[in-house]
């Protein structure tokens, strides 16, 4: 309970001044006390690192960031080779201050990266250890987050792309909120560093008690979420099912609980690959996610269990707001403009729920 609290109040911290970015500091959180990894996909400058930099401050980890590309070296990644060890015959790795030696990582368009790195990426997500030539060790690492403008397309990196068993997607902040984004990225700009951090210590013991969950009470209900996904055309890898029991025990703990309920089966939504299955995974398992709940991950609950429904109410009340207003002058009709590309971009028009059809 002590660790859980002390969890809650840091990723209370790093939230702050990120607008629409609550849910990846969540799940950041979730995939570290599950000891799984995070895809963030979404375009450019929607403060995804930001948002993954302030949760490694909170969790009191050290961070190893990177931008990777067509030629990015593995050295850039995992360290040099140490030349004095070379002098010596025998071929190491320097890995000070490399991703091995991180407790989060967060690498940048990680789709990107060449063949050796993500062949050696692939075994340090999967086995939290790193081999190249003598050196071989256990890394820290609690959690990777890799972010990416899109899902790749290439059969290739599928392998690789499923050792990220959570996904989610970010898009730019909408018109409604600009203000807010203009204030919290002022305040971002003037605080140095997220002022309340947890310990490493804190996220392993929610670890470990997520690690030692007797998750029997749950399996009917994961089991039948799973029947329920493939009957809406959701299909779920074996891997990736057997790891869901993983992601409610962790959830459960966040929320200081130490044994998983149907309220901690929120995050069966984010082990969903694509954006649109999300959309279907939130349809066809409604009824079970009416349970959910958490206090320290309840941002990503509440987007887990409405998705669009939430996205429904926070438009309505801005157009009631800006309608309150009734003053038509150049820059309410913009305001209005952009409210009503919102939600024509985000809903059918002909299938808008009834509070948003009446104030578009």
């Amino acid at each position: 309970e002590h660790a859980a609290t002390s969890m809650r109040d840091a990723l209370r911290a790093a939230q702050a001044g990120l607008v629409e970015r609550d849910v990846v500091v969540e799940l950041v959180a979730l995939s570290a006390g599950a000891r799984e990894h995070l895809l963030v996909s979404g375009p450019p400058g929607t403060a995804k690192s930001e948002a993954v930099r302030r949760t490694a401050r909170a969790l009191g980890g050290t961070l190893f960031e990177y931008l990777l590309g067509r030629f990015t070296e593995p050295s850039e990644i995992f360290g040099p080779v140490d030349l004095q060890r070379l002098r010596e015959g025998v071929v190491e790795t320097a890995t000070a201050g490399m991703l091995p030696e991180a407790d989060v990582a967060f690498l940048d368009e990680v789709f990107l990266g060449s063949t050796a790195i993500l062949n050696t990426l692939l075994a340090l997500l999967n086995e939290r250890t790193f081999r190249r030539g003598h050196t071989a060790l256990h890394v820290p690492l609690r959690v990777c987050v890799g972010a990416s403008n899109a899902l790749p397309d290439d059969t290739t990196l599928a392998a690789f792309a499923d050792r990220f068993l959570l996904r989610v997607f970010v898009e730019p902040v909408p018109d409604p909120l600009l203000e807010d984004l203009l204030a919290g990225g002022r305040m971002l700009d003037t605080s140095a560093s997220t002022s309340t951090t947890s310990s490493l210590t804190s996220l392993d013991v929610l670890s470990a008690a997520a690690f030692n969950a007797d998750t029997s009470a749950v399996r009917p209900a994961l089991a039948d979420a799973v029947r329920a996904l493939r009957a809406a055309g959701v299909p779920l890898s074996d891997r990736r099912v057997v790891k869901l029991q993983r992601l409610a025990a962790a959830a459960a703990a966040l929320a200081g609980r130490a044994t998983p309920t149907t309220a901690d089966l929120w995050p069966i939504v984010y082990a969903v690959p694509t954006r649109e299955a999300q959309d279907t995974a939130r349809e066809a398992l409604g009824d079970l996610l009416q349970a959910s709940d958490s206090t320290a991950l309840a941002h990503a609950a509440l987007e887990a269990s409405e998705g669009p429904r939430a996205r429904a109410r926070l438009l309505a009340e801005a157009g009631r707001t800006l309608l309150a207003e009734a003053a038509a002058d150049a820059m309410w009709r913009r305001k209005a403009e952009g409210i009503l590309r919102e939600i024509d971009a985000a809903f059918d028009v002909d299938a808008l729920p009834v509070e948003l059809a009446e104030v578009r």
